[in-house]
């Protein structure tokens, strides 16, 4: 089974066995290099469109903006990468902060993951997933609406945080230093 946004907004959802060509299609998404972005959930492929220019940018000035105050809290900032254990259950965020820097395809988790929002976006939904890796906080940056929500691991679930207690940054602080996109 693989989940699919083959049609543009829609997600798409096809059934094993695959259809003629679905190998084809992801080998050459591979060569091309456009499957970076996509995940796989519980054994469940899907496939992501790379990023907009607004979630392109933002990416960009927050892997500056965090990198000060990670590098003063002895943290290192990394751009997307694997979070899980194997190929069979992962997520790629838009950046992450790390308490050391890992080798590897598969990293099994962060002090903070960057979730830039794109239109049909699935971030809220990988909550449950980071709260098993053990990831200390989640950033969640929405361009469309110019908001940051940060939100802290406790007791087995997210709750919304005004700062880090990691690093010396709160969402209201991160949101007034983006340079959003025009509207």
């Amino acid at each position: 089974m693989a989940a699919l946004g083959l049609f543009g907004d829609m997600p798409t959802l096809i059934l094993d066995p695959p259809p003629a060509g679905l190998e084809e299609l992801l080998e050459q998404r591979r060569r091309m290099g456009a499957d970076r972005h996509d995940e796989v959930w519980e054994g469940v492929y899907h496939m992501v469109p790379g990023p907009n220019a607004p979630h392109s940018f933002a990416a960009q000035q927050l892997a500056v903006l965090l990198d000060a105050p990670a590098r003063a809290a002895g943290l290192h900032v990394s751009l997307e990468f694997n979070v899980g254990l194997d190929k069979d259950n992962y997520r790629v965020p838009d950046l992450g902060v790390h308490r050391e820097r890992r080798t590897g395809v598969w990293i099994p988790t962060a002090a903070i993951v960057v979730e830039i929002l794109s239109p049909t976006d699935e971030a809220w939904q990988k909550l449950p997933f980071y709260a098993e890796r053990g990831v200390d906080e989640l950033v969640f940056v929405d361009p469309a609406t110019r908001s940051v929500t940060w939100m802290a691991l406790g007791k087995g679930d997210y709750r919304p945080v005004d700062r880090s207690q990691l690093i010396d940054l709160g969402a209201s602080e991160l949101a007034e230093r983006i340079d959003w996109p025009p509207e």
